[in-house]
């Protein structure tokens, strides 16, 4: 299929051929009829793409510190691939259209294949062929409502949104400033609502649009001032909706000059938000920030997750805001029709954007479209180039290519000179291509079932955590080697199936427990060879906070932090002892607010079989500032400390200590790579099914220990 796609490093616009994307539970796949480029927004979006690297560092300083940390924590040349992946990424563009349903999740009520919707969402309802879109962002559309209306209901929605907040009455009189397309939708909506409507914009273009839709257009600011204070006799307007994109702080000033006392303004477009305090005192006015469609954006759980709001306590979500725009088009209250000023075939979508970003062309842009061709069929598999298989050398493919596996795994493999990249499949399937053509894999395909029926010898998962186990079984049933990233399962039942299915397989299995192959390790354990009798482990891991709303603190999909990294913590335990666990018990910090599975403030107690023990304290609460892991290792009168893996220091007791640096981490991925290729071609893996088995069984009864507090038999 066909998408747009953006390039964060030079701003370049491209119409590209990706697989479709793929649906979880609670998505739904729709054909794309129509899609609206928001000449505002997405012109905006062009011009950050084209600054120049400095000028992007300018306007997030923010993510300026990040990078200077991971400089000091990396080294300059991983933390350069690192933003350099991050900057190749492909952006898609667009964030509302209208078009057919193909597929939906097992979990999605309410639509079904051959509905006519309208999505919404930057990064889900994309200028693409095709779309993946969470079913909350999704709304079936009335039947006597077009499609090329009904793409614009996002746009709706953002402007009813502002709208709520002003809580504009029948017969109150509203001040819009800035009559894009946003503020074009506010205008029929506030007169839709019985409202007297003043617009303001200094295109004259526009103006009269807004004029043609019912608005009282002032064409200056004095003008403006002026009028409305005598179309309301004195008092001022009831309320502004401030729809203009600008830094400039004027809006907000002249949104207090002309508000009457106890009036409302909301600030619907990025605006400069020095509010003055004397207007805005004196008269006591309400100042509201709209967020985008309504209840429900950004927030992890209901957008991602289908989980909706309430409808007797929460009205009007982004979907029901949504719902009540496509209404008002069936009712005929509202009408897009005016607002269309382009229309083109999506084949030509460069030439749309050309046009966005002609600055002497582009002022008659409002609200242009893309129209899809829905007869043609859409294409799953794009090949990136055709290779023949070279029988000498491994045929390795990626489900998943994360920053993980670009930033680090991918730029390992591509120097092996005994690999070939061979297929590649992401959720997106625009990942997939761009990854496919940056690292040169024979093809990217739309799903991880193509990557089972292909030439792979190997397939690497690196997808999200609740997808591993799973795949792992399908791979080693399809007869493929497989090397798949921690955790290699959520839940004991999960693991099990694992072991019946790699038993029941003659390939091999790897987890990327990378830190039992630095080199640091390795020194730690030639250095403590000689030594008889048990080891004493202790491992600080100063994580840092990860927020409740990522992926990886959903207990179903990412299983919380014990499992999903503290597993990597337990293996370098058992690395440094050479010795698997027989029994843990786990003590976490008193919360009220988290579930055992998601406390990231543990002790983790392990013991080994040979009578060593390990301790195992993993933390997000404490500073940045300070390193984030320690490990230190003691038995027969030897000591050894690793400091974040910058600095090693071993003890003897009869000399001096030596202490061994490096100028950036070196947590071992490099000898895992080299590792893994060597394995697969001898037939024997450096890491065995024994210790993965029991690495990945003390991290889950780790939580049941947690829950129970009490010590848990491996």
């Amino acid at each position: 299929m066909k998408q747009i796609l953006q390039s964060l490093k030079n701003g370049k616009i491209s119409l590209e051929d990706v697989p479709q994307p793929v649906i979880d539970n609670q998505m739904v796949l729709v054909q794309n009829h129509y899609s609206v480029i928001s000449a505002g927004t997405e012109k905006m979006v062009l011009e950050m793409g084209k600054m120049s690297l400095w000028e992007k560092a300018k306007a997030r300083p923010d993510q300026v510190k990040k990078v200077i940390q991971k400089v000091k924590d990396e080294g300059l040349l991983k933390t350069y691939h690192k933003v350099n992946q991050r900057l190749e990424a492909p952006n898609p563009m667009g964030y509302s259209t209208a078009g057919v349903v193909i597929a939906v999740g097992a979990d999605v009520k309410g639509t079904q294949p051959g509905d006519k919707v309208a999505c919404a969402g930057a990064g889900y309802a994309n200028h693409a062929e095709v779309i993946a879109v969470p079913q909350n962002l999704v709304a079936k559309i009335p039947e006597n409502v077009a499609l090329d209306q009904a793409c614009f209901s996002t746009v709706g929605a953002i402007a009813m949104q502002g709208l709520r907040l002003a809580k504009p009455q029948l017969g109150e009189t509203f001040l819009v400033i800035g009559l894009g397309l946003i503020g074009q939708v506010a205008v029929q909506l506030l007169r839709a609502n019985g409202c007297r409507v003043i617009g303001f914009d200094l295109d004259s273009k526009k103006n009269k649009l807004a004029e043609e839709q019912g608005a009282i257009v002032m064409r200056s600011a004095d003008e403006c001032s002026d009028q409305c204070h005598a179309l309301t006799d004195g008092h001022g307007v009831d309320g502004v909706i401030i729809c203009a994109s600008t830094h400039s702080n004027q809006p907000i000033t002249m949104a207090g000059e002309v508000t009457r006392e106890r009036g409302r303004v909301v600030a619907v477009g990025a605006v400069g938000l020095d509010i003055p305090r004397r207007p805005y005192y004196d008269k006591e006015i309400e100042f509201t920030v709209a967020r985008s469609y309504g209840p429900g954006r950004y927030d992890h759980n209901y957008e991602e997750k289908g989980i909706d709001y309430p409808y007797s306590y929460v009205r009007f979500t982004e979907n029901r805001n949504m719902q009540a725009f496509l209404q008002l088009l069936a009712q005929g209250e509202i009408n897009m029709a005016p607002l269309m000023s382009h229309r083109f075939k999506f084949d030509e979508a460069l030439d749309a954007y050309a046009l966005l970003t002609d600055a002497k062309k582009n002022q008659n842009c409002m609200g242009m479209i893309f129209e899809y061709d829905v007869e043609v069929s859409v294409e799953k598999n794009v090949k990136a180039k055709k290779l023949n298989r070279v029988s000498s050398k491994i045929n390795i493919s990626l489900m998943g290519a994360g920053q993980y596996g670009t930033g680090v795994l991918l730029p390992l493999l591509t120097k092996n000179t005994d690999v070939v990249l061979q297929g590649v499949a992401t959720a997106t399937g625009r990942t997939a291509e761009r990854v496919a053509k940056q690292y040169g894999f024979v093809s990217s395909v739309g799903s991880f079932n193509d990557l089972l029926h292909d030439e792979t010898d190997l397939i690497m998962i690196l997808s999200r955590h609740n997808l591993h186990a799973e795949s792992v079984v399908k791979a080693l049933a399809a007869g493929k080697h497989v090397y798949v990233e921690k955790p290699l399962a959520l839940d004991i039942e999960s693991l099990h199936a694992v072991k019946e299915a790699y038993n029941s397989s003659d390939r091999l299995l790897m987890v990327g427990f990378n830190r039992r192959f630095a080199s640091f390790t390795r020194k730690v354990n030639e250095f403590m060879a000689s030594n008889v009798g048990p080891k004493v482990v202790n491992i600080r891991v100063n994580a840092g906070y990860i927020d409740m709303s990522s992926w990886v603190q959903d207990p179903k999909v990412g299983g919380g932090r014990i499992i999903g990294e503290a597993c990597h913590f337990i293996d370098l335990a058992g690395a440094l002892i050479g010795a698997n666990p027989i029994s843990v018990y786990c003590r976490g910090v008193a919360t009220s607010t988290q579930s055992p599975v998601l406390n990231d403030n543990v002790i983790i107690d392990l013991g080994f079989a040979d009578g060593s023990i390990a301790s195992i304290t993993y933390t997000s609460s404490g500073s940045n500032r300070m390193p984030k892991e320690n490990i230190a290792i003691y038995g027969g009168g030897k000591s050894a400390e690793i400091t974040d893996w910058k600095v090693l220091t071993l003890y003897d007791g009869s000399n001096r200590p030596k202490k061994i640096k490096q100028k950036s981490q070196n947590k071992g991925q490099a000898n895992m790579i080299k590792s893994l290729v060597q394995s697969l071609q001898s037939g024997q893996l450096e890491l065995g099914w024994d210790s993965i088995y029991a690495t990945t069984l003390a991290s889950l009864k780790a939580i049941e220990s947690l829950s129970s507090n009490s010590e848990q038999v491996i």
